[in-house]
């Protein structure tokens, strides 16, 4: 016969092993829902994208997940009287854009890019490249620097964000040398090809809390570190500095520098009576001597030794380095792929521009340096 079993006793729990208990559980919770996120600092979070519906020049974080299922899409409000656009931009912690339109990758280019001594934090990037094989072969190597730089390079080096955009049209000139680029008969169709590609780069990128844009070609190796800052420094709405390049003199036996870039001009009587006697579709060129324009170029106005912020007023720029406030692409100045006022592209732009009621200023004594091929 079975014997009756005394009275059960359970073992009292101490208060320290309870609390030790409900510590772990709330670390393992934590760990179960909060984002996988990259190590941002303090500034970094602060501008970091909550949802990918966010602007594109915020760097993306995940948003936390509860039970499976993910937050409803943020209501993002944005205040544009609150983006400031100043003389000291590095004071003010403003978010610059810097755009290059990229057939080719340059290793010079990448490395100048990495040494500009704006805060990188609040530098975003973004490249748009054409489908062709050299513009997979650029694609490809863009790529591995931005992965060196992004994911093992330090914290300070890192940019705000990249975006890389592929062009949905086929260039109409399928090689990028020099000789090629610039002859006379290609310009108006790769010029027009070049403002599909700028307006595409400059439509997708730009958003609400950009202050300044910078175009950058690909080709430019060449800049002081604080470019930016000394551009910006003047506050003008668009500021360009002059283009050379470096190359060896046989005649001197040594290494010699000279004018690049001639879309930076001051307008003259003979371009505006040459223009109007143009057929609509027509473009007037610079730089070329069947079409002898006249106009004062930026690009023979250097003076060696003077004021390097020595101030010009432009009617035309070039798009190899040029600073643009945000508000005067905001107001709707774009690079015309079509003729404009018998203007195109970069010229083009410069002339929307004037009249939208911003004015472009050019430094023909800062230099920045175009690749020498």
């Amino acid at each position: 016969m079975a014997r009756p079993l005394g009275p059960v006793r359970l073992r009292r729990t101490s208060p320290g092993t309870i609390i030790v208990g409900l510590c772990l559980v709330l670390v393992i919770l934590y760990l179960l829902v909060s984002p996988s996120a990259p190590d941002f600092s303090a500034a970094r979070k602060a501008t970091a994208a909550l949802h990918p519906l966010s602007p594109p020049t915020s760097p993306f974080r995940k948003s936390s997940a509860v039970g499976g299922k993910s937050g409803p899409p943020p209501v993002t409000r944005y205040n544009l009287n609150n983006v400031t656009i100043t003389n000291d931009p590095v004071a003010n912690r403003e978010n610059v854009l810097v755009l290059t339109p990229m057939a080719r990758f340059y290793q010079g280019y990448w490395d100048n890019l990495l040494k500009l001594s704006y805060p990188h934090e609040l530098i975003t990037l973004g490249f748009i490249l054409p489908k062709t094989k050299e513009g997979n072969a650029a694609t490809i190597e863009l790529q591995k620097q931005i992965a060196k730089i992004q994911k093992h390079g330090l914290e300070k080096e890192r940019f705000k964000s990249i975006i890389i955009l592929r062009q949905d049209f086929d260039p109409p000139i399928p090689s990028q040398d020099e000789s090629e680029r610039h002859k006379m008969a290609n310009q108006k169709a790769r010029r027009a090809s070049m403002a599909k590609a700028r307006n595409s780069l400059l439509f997708t990128t730009l958003g609400p809390d950009t202050s300044w844009v910078l175009w950058l070609d690909a080709d430019i190796i060449e800049t002081p570190p604080t470019l930016i800052q000394d551009l910006a420094s003047h506050s003008k709405p668009l500021t360009v500095p002059n283009c050379f390049q470096r190359f060896y003199n046989d005649e001197k036996k040594a290494m010699d520098e000279r004018p690049y870039d001639f879309n930076n001009w001051q307008d003259s009587p003979t371009a505006q009576e040459l223009s109007s006697k143009m057929g609509k579709d027509d473009i007037l060129l610079e730089g070329y001597a069947e079409m002898a324009t006249y106009r004062a170029l930026m690009a023979y106005m250097y003076e060696a030794g003077a004021d390097i912020h020595t101030e010009v007023p432009l009617d035309g720029v070039g798009g190899t380095a040029l600073l643009v406030k945000a508000e005067v692409h905001r107001d709707g100045a774009m690079f015309p792929a079509f003729p404009f006022y018998h203007l195109i592209e970069t010229e083009g732009f410069a002339k929307m521009a004037k009249r939208l009621g911003w004015q472009a200023t050019g430094l023909p004594n800062y230099k920045v340096y175009h690749y020498n091929e």
